[in-house]
This record gives C-alpha cells, structure tokens and sequence, in this order.
C-alpha cells in the first residue's frame, strides 16, 4: 500500500474490534479507501484463517474491487484475492479473499449454513440496504450465534445510518475521517423551473467543465436520460473531452473502459446510480448531479413493479459529491438550489420496504424460518411479505402451511426470481431464452409488443424494432447458462411458458373497440390501438408499467384457449353465479366457467334457487336503500318513538341486520322496479313478538280514537305526532293526549276544515286563547255549538237546526 488513504488512520480501531468482539460497524466517506484497504488489513492481521468474503452490491464493482486489491498486491485476480459475479468468476486454490455480489453469500449459506471455510464476511456498501444484503446480515447473525461464533461480521457504508445496523449486531462503531481531498458544493442561484431535466443538464454540464479543471462523472436516473444528455451534449463540448456512458445494461468491456482513466485529455462520465458505489473513475474532479434516482416499487395488489423517479436523498448526494474527492480537490455542482437540498429525505427506502419480497419470502422459507425469527434493520411489512407468499403458493413452492416444497427447494437453486424459476423448471426447451428476455431490459426498442419479436432477435432472424446487440448478447449468455441448469423438458409454446410464470396475467380482451383487457388477477390492462396484437383474445402480460388503475402492457404474448385449458385444467371451473349488476339494476343468474378473474363461457342460469336469489339481491337492497311504503313508513316511525327497551328499527341497524329479518321475504323480489314495489310492513312487522305489538298499538298507536269513537290516522311524519280534527270534536277533553310520553301535536279545526289552533295543551287552550276564537267563530259559523265552558260541553259534529 503505497500511498495513504484516510482509513489507514482507523485500521487499527478495526483491527482491534474484530479481534476483541468478532464484529464492527464502519463508518467511511466516500473516498476513504475502505474497500479495497479494509479486507486486505483484516488478511496481513491474521485474523482467521479462512476465505474473507466481501460482498458488493453489483458485478462491475465487485470485479473492480478485487482488480484493484489484486493490484495493491502485485497479482493477477483469481490469486490471493479473487470474484464471483452471475456469469464470471476467477478464484483459485490460494485466493483469501473474494469479493462477490450479494446473492451468491444466500446461495452459499443455504448450502452450507456453517459457511466452512469461511471466517468472516464484510458488508460493504451496506447503506444501500438491498434484500439480499439484509437477508444475508440476518442469516450471518443467526448462524454465528448458533453454529459459528469465530465468524467475523464487518457492515461498512459511507453514508450508513450505522446505530441501528451497530445495535442489530452487538457491535461497536469506529468511524474514519473525511474524503481524501476536499469538495466544494455548488447549488443553482435559482430552480431550474420549466426547463426541459436533460437540457439543464447539458448546460450545467458544460458550465461545470468551463469552470473546473479535471474530468467530470455526471449523475442521471437512466439510459434514456443519458443517450439524451450525449446527444445534447455531443456538439457543445470543449475540444479536450470526450463522452462515455456508464450504465448497468452495458458490456462489460464497455463499463470498463468508462471508468477507466482517459487517455488524452478530459473524460465525460454519463453514469446512473452505478457509479454511487465503490467504484473508482479515474481523473475524476467534478461531479454534476442531476438529483435523480430510479427506484424500484413493488405493488402487492397488482403483483408488478414499476420504475419511478425520484429525488435523491441526502445520503445520496453526498455519496455522489464524494466522487470528486477521490484523487484530488473537487467540486460538485448540483442541479437545485441550496434551499431545495433542506427538503430532501435523509435516507432512501430499503428495497425491503419497497421491493417484491417473492425471493426474500422463498429464502425465508428455505431456511426454514419466519421473518419474526430473524433479526432484520428493518422488518419486512406482515401483509406484504404475506402477498409473496401466496404467490410462492400459487406457484407451488410452498404449500398451504407456508412449508417449502420440493418443487420450491428447485426454485430456489436457480439464479432467477420466483416466478421465473418456475417457468424454466416446468416449461420446455425454450424456457431459458424466455427467461433471459424477461430478466433484461427489451432489446427492441420501437417494436410490437409481441415477445415473439423477441424470440426471433435472440435467434437472429430478422425482426421489427431498433436491435440493441450488446443486450441481445447478454441473453444470450444468460439463456445458455440457464439452460445447463434445465432438467425438465415440459411445454414449449411461449404462450404457455408465460403464463407459468404469469398465471395471475393471463389477460382476456373485454368487450368493445377499445383494447382493454382483465387479468386474471382482477386487474384491468390495455394496449395501444394500432398494436398487431390489440385485437387478441387470449394474451399473456409479461411486463407492465405498473398503473395501479390501468396498467399498460409493454410486452406480451399470444395464448389459445386450448392451451390455456391444457395448461391449467384444474384451475378452469364452472360457477353457478347468481349477484346483483349494480349497472342493471337487476339480479343476474349466469353460469359462467372461469380462470381466475376471466369469464371463458357465460351461460343462462334459468333454475337458480329462489334463496340464491334473494341472498344477490340483499346487495342490491344495501345499494338502492330501504323504500318503504306509506304503511311500512308509518311502522317505521311508530316504532322508532319507543325507545331503548324495544327492539331497534334504525336504517343503519336495518342495513346491519339485513340478512337476518329480510332474506325470508325477498324470494320473488330479483331489480329495482321490484323493490319499490316490495311491501316492507309483513317483513319488519315479523320482527316483533305478540307482546312486542301489544306494546307498540298502546304506547304509539296507529289511530287516535276521538270522544266521538271516530279513528284519526296519526301522522308521524313531523317532528312529533300529530292529528288534525273539528274543535267541537274535542269538547270536554281536559287532560291533553300523549303518545311515547310526548303530547299529540293537535290542529283544531274549523266547521270550514281551516285551522283554527295548533296546540300540545288542550287544557291550556281552554282557559287561555279559546275564548278570542269563539267570539271569532260564533260570527262566522253561528249553527256551530261554541259554549262559553267547553270543558263542560259534550263533543259534537252536528249543527244547529236553521231558526234556532
């Protein structure tokens, strides 16, 4: 180690803590060394015996890490340090340390949970909070705890929040100074506002490069961002730089040469999210960030992800900034304002907070533990982790007590997602190849849908679309390697080898012009118009962009029913369906045979059981509401008067209870039309007992009997209880009517039918107001009986005989 990295001046602290506790937390700036410094001290320290294994959070810079290492040493790579990535590896009899990508630890403790071999495993770039690193930090702490307590565990990161990490893992913190050389922030003296991201980008780039010495690294969310800031970049440049791309899609050889330094001059690295981690660019002295990432997110209910774009986190940009720093002094220019960096998130989301957890959920399984077992950073989410799952049930790696199965232990062995292991392991020949495609980005770009287009590229036959040939090699590759690994020579159609991965997809065309399709899952999906495969019947969605609402179908494949029925014969049954049509307004009677969420066949149900019937039209009574008539309204309000100690007639209590007291009634009731028609009194009146009624007539009756014996309807409309009678009708009554312990509202009326008085006070009307309106009312109505005394007076409709 030639040269001095600010993380020597911690080594020993490390040193000291594996030695004394087996374990630490380190806490490096970017730039710090710890990387390529930390693994070879913990080898010159002899502390174990056995292989050190790094792991990192992607291929490039785990075979940059161990090139440089092995450079430190004087060695080729595959000699004392060494790599293992998908696809490539150079290890060899004496190699100590090798540095791989996350996966390959789970696959390795699986295998052998004791690790045998091995006598330590470092963390590096554990901010990054993949699933696999945090699976493997949970299986590492399990198994040194149980099996292997000389096991060394080391999480490094430069930006890690380390005390949850150093709490989870009983260990203490020892953090290094800052970068090697100092960089120099540079905000925007105002927001970009509504100037295209990629052009703003190009200008800032430009204005970075006229205004700091050395080659710059420039931080976009994606390819497409890049080929856009190249191509608005490539006439501008000063004549002493050149533009190198640098993303994960590309060639190996190509991310190579972009992080290497240049030749001549400066170098323009337009990177992703790729150049966050422990690479080192060479020449490196301006960072541009865009202050965008893509990020991954995962919806359960739908079953897809779907990439979004976010804003960078602080962590993020400082971990960018320090790429400046590397070498010499720098300067990171940043695409927002130094007010706008106050309202940025501190950390980003970990992937399992945000992630599909079908992996996470098969591994757990393999392990034969649950997530609650374990200890986690942070705990996968119960109703999440449940939705995987049912998908590993789906597919038949687990069964219904949430066991691994054979067929899951199968799954598990191959480098592939869930749902794609399975269909390598059930599918035939061409499975491999379907895989890889559906593994990569789309190699066409500008074509069809049709993932047959796909298929012929890998195969070199001539296609529509745009080839991209660096990514039609690494399917290539990748389907060659899959293959070794196939033992099952099942279905070959790629119909069928889609839907094996995607039985929750099978999407079947709705009815209409517009091509808008139902998953089998439930979800809606659509195509645009002029796509070849718009007017299919049957198809497979291989790949969505994730719409929670309507998703849009990016690629896809054409399914026949026949195979559809081969392929999932126990999943295609007849259902007699008897529901209420909300849009109809009717009960609908069908027999309809069904794949999931998929209608294959509809059919007349003409002998559907009248209680099926009225069970589908319960829901049509909860959508419409009660519609009583004028006798049951009149029971309604009777018995609403009759407080706690009588059984409870409440809209909301009928709704509640619906099943109980109406379900009997509605046997001949099926729409709408029906039900405003539909008598509710015999139905609600059933609810009562014998004594209930009895109780009901005497304290909120139905009529009120006048001193003439007349049976007045008492209307319970109002706010209270009323009737309408002559006032000669009540002659003599002196003590006022009651109903439910109120007073019966009274409006006496005139010979005329007009009202004279409304009145809750008979007695008081009497002897107060009465006499202005007989002196009124005797001239108007003079054959009409108006005693001075009415409370002495007998109750009358007759009128005087004329002359008298």
């Amino acid at each position: 180690m030639s040269f001095e990295l600010p993380i020597d001046h911690v080594m020993p602290q490390v040193i000291d803590a594996l030695r004394q506790t087996g374990r630490v937390v380190l806490q490096a700036p970017p730039g710090a060394g710890k990387t390529t410094r930390v693994p070879l001290a913990m080898l010159d320290a002899g502390l174990t015996s056995g292989r050190i294994i790094m792991l990192e959070p992607r291929r490039l810079a785990a075979r940059a890490a161990a090139e440089r290492m092995s450079a430190t040493l004087g060695e080729d790579v595959g000699q004392t340090v060494g790599f293992r990535v998908r696809g490539a590896s150079a290890i060899g009899p004496n190699t100590r340390i090798e540095v791989v990508t996350e996966g390959i630890l789970t696959r390795m403790l699986q295998d052998n949970p004791d690790l045998p071999g091995v006598g330590a495993v470092v963390f590096d770039e554990f901010h990054e909070r993949s699933l696999n690193a945090d699976l493997g930090l949970a299986l590492c702490l399990e198994v040194a705890g149980a099996l292997r307590d000389d096991l060394l565990l080391v999480a490094m990161s430069a930006t890690l929040d380390a005390a949850p990490v150093a709490t989870l893992m009983d260990a203490p913190i020892v953090t290094s100074e800052g970068r090697s050389f100092p960089v120099t922030p540079r905000w925007l003296d105002r927001p970009v506002g509504t100037q295209r991201f990629e052009q703003a980008m190009a200008d800032l780039v430009i204005h970075a490069l006229e205004t700091a010495p050395g080659s710059a690294l420039v931080f976009l969310p994606g390819e497409g961002e890049i080929r856009r800031v190249e191509s608005a970049l490539k006439d501008r440049l000063p004549p002493d730089c050149t533009l190198a791309p640098l993303f994960g899609a590309m060639e190996f050889k190509a991310q190579r040469a972009a992080i290497a330094p240049a030749i001549t001059g400066r170098k323009v690295v337009l990177a992703t999210s790729i150049a966050e981690t422990s690479l080192t660019i060479e020449g490196i002295q301006i960072v541009v960030d865009g202050g965008r990432a893509r990020r991954a997110r995962f919806d359960p209910s739908s079953g897809m992800s779907r990439l979004v774009t976010d804003r960078v986190t602080r962590a993020e940009a400082t971990q960018r900034a320090g790429r400046a720093g590397r070498v010499s002094e720098g300067v990171a220019f940043k695409l927002w304002t130094r007010g706008e960096e106050g309202a940025l998130a501190a950390f980003p989301p970990a992937e399992i907070e945000v992630g599909d957890l079908s992996s996470f959920a098969l591994e757990l399984a393999m392990w034969g533990a649950r997530a609650a077992d374990l200890n986690f950073v942070t705990p996968p989410h119960d109703g999440r982790l449940a939705e995987a799952q049912g998908v590993l049930q789906m597919l038949g790696a687990l069964d219904h007590a949430g066991r691994i199965t054979d067929h899951g232990r199968a799954l598990a062995r191959l480098p592939l997602p869930p749902r794609l292991a399975h269909m390598v392991a059930k599918g035939g020949p061409r499975a491999p190849t379907l895989a890889a495609i559906l593994s990569e980005r789309d190699p066409l770009r500008g074509a069809p849908i049709d993932l047959a287009l796909r298929m012929d590229a890998v195969a070199g036959k001539r296609t529509l679309g745009e080839v991209n040939h660096a990514t039609l090699a690494r399917i290539r590759q990748e389907a060659k390697r899959l293959a070794r690994g196939q033992s099952v020579q099942g279905p070959d159609t790629l119909g069928v080898l889609a839907a094996l991965a995607y039985p929750d997809r099978v999407a079947l065309r709705r009815k209409g012009d517009a091509p808008r399709f139902v998953m089998s899952g439930g979800k809606g999906a659509v195509i645009q118009d002029n796509d070849p495969m718009a007017g299919e019947r049957l198809i497979v969605a291989t790949d969505l962009d994730g719409d929670p609402r309507e998703a849009r179908i990016r690629q896809a494949v054409r399914l026949s029913d026949a195979d559809l029925r081969d392929t999932f014969p126990d999943q295609i049954v007849w259902h007699d369906v008897c529901i209420w049509s909300r849009r109809e307004g009717r009960v609908l009677t069908r027999q309809q045979e069904r794949f999931g969420a998929l209608v294959l066949d509809d059919r007349a149900w003409s002998d559907a059981p009248p209680e099926d019937i009225a069970r589908a039209m319960l829901d049509g009574v909860r959508q419409l509401g009660m519609m009583p008539g004028k006798a049951a309204a009149l029971f309604l309000a009777r018995a609403r008067l009759m407080g706690e100690n009588f059984p409870n007639f409440s809209d909301a209590h009928l709704m509640e209870t619906i099943q109980d007291w109406l379900l009997p009634h509605l046997t001949r009731v099926r729409s709408s039309g029906d039900w405003k028609a539909f008598d509710l009194l015999p139905a609600l009146t059933a609810r009562l007992s014998w004594d209930e009624q009895q109780m009901l007539d005497k304290a909120v009756p139905a009529h009120f009997t006048t001193p003439l014996g007349r049976k007045l309807a008492i209307d319970y409309d109002g706010a209270q209880p009323q009737i309408s009678l002559r006032l000669q009708e009540v002659f003599g009554v002196t003590r006022h009517p009651m109903i439910a312990g109120q007073p019966l509202q009274v409006t006496l009326l005139s010979p005329a039918q007009r009202p004279v008085q409304v009145t809750t006070d008979l007695p008081g009307f009497w002897a107060g107001s009465y006499a202005d309106v007989r002196k009124d009312m005797r001239a108007r109505y003079p054959r009409h009986p108006w005693p001075e005394d009415p409370t002495q007076a007998d109750p009358t409709l007759r009128v005087k005989p004329r002359g008298t």
